[in-house]
């Protein structure tokens, strides 16, 4: 069955219309995999999919990251199905980039719908490529070589009654210092953005974080974001390359669960550390 594509809204977010056994088979991979590139997230309505026809369609896509939990992850916050996940569930709340904590991040994330609240847990995306693109010229300038620690810890800075547990957990990860700017290999660009951001080097204090919650108010602005409003059975995957993502509030005992699936990536943050390195 052939893809059907209607954008979402004009700079991000395109509805995929097909059947679960075109998807399962990677006849369309090639098509899905340069489209999520163009419009960032892709949502697939009318395809349920199990746990293995889940991860059968992911692997046609690329490698699947593999997860302590098994290949298949359970985002909520029911101690029940994920006791891993509820630890670090809080910082879902706020716009982020999966994975700031590594030199290489996930290149597609997939999220499954199987139970949701009967109000908030919506999903939000927004696109860091836009917004690079639609910045005055004054501005690339101004953060073309600019660099950025990024903090595990940084990401739950807002987060109220953290336990000691999850506090020495996340200060137990090694901060990393990724471009503001990411100079992908196909000439585009985008934002490095994501709570994890927690200073530029080289600036003061106020500076940096003047500078960090300008660009990040710019990048969240509507004609750059995407809300996705869940339905069951609801497919929805994202280029963690070019799209930042948070969730919106819901109530914990709402038993909200999404089954995430991921692809491993293999565009570094920095392709100038990887070439010096090599």
């Amino acid at each position: 069955m052939p893809l059907k594509t209607t954008d979402l809204t004009l700079s991000i977010g395109t509805l995929v219309e097909t059947d679960t056994a075109t998807l399962v088979s990677g006849a369309a991979s090639a098509e899905i995999c340069a489209l999520i590139q163009q419009r960032g997230v892709l949502v697939l309505r009318g395809c349920p999919m199990d746990d293995d026809q889940q991860l059968a369609f992911t692997r046609t896509l690329g490698p699947v990251l593999g997860e302590k939990s098994g290949d298949v992850y359970k985002v909520t916050y029911d101690p029940r199905e994920s006791p891993d996940l509820y630890f670090y569930t809080p910082g879902n709340f706020f716009w982020h980039i999966d994975r700031t904590d590594s030199l290489v991040p996930p290149f597609l994330t997939m999220l499954n719908a199987k139970r949701l609240p009967d109000t908030g847990g919506d999903t939000e995306f927004a696109n860091t490529y836009a917004a690079y693109e639609a910045l005055s010229d004054s501005d690339k300038a101004l953060i073309d070589r600019l660099k950025v620690v990024h903090r595990v810890e940084t990401s739950f800075r807002h987060v109220r009654n953290l336990s000691e547990q999850q506090v020495a957990a996340f200060r137990a990860h090694e901060p990393m210092v990724h471009p503001l700017v990411w100079r992908h290999r196909d000439g585009r660009k985008s934002l490095i953005l994501s709570t994890s951001g927690a200073e530029v080097v080289g600036m003061d204090k106020a500076e940096s974080e003047a500078l960090l919650q300008r660009l990040m108010d710019w990048a969240t602005q509507p004609r750059f974001v995407y809300v996705h409003k869940w339905q069951l059975g609801d497919v929805v995957m994202w280029d963690n390359t070019g799209t930042m993502h948070k969730a919106q509030p819901y109530a914990e005992d709402s038993g909200r669960l999404l089954h995430r699936t991921t692809v491993i990536g293999d565009e570094p943050f920095d392709p100038e550390r990887e070439l010096a390195a090599a």
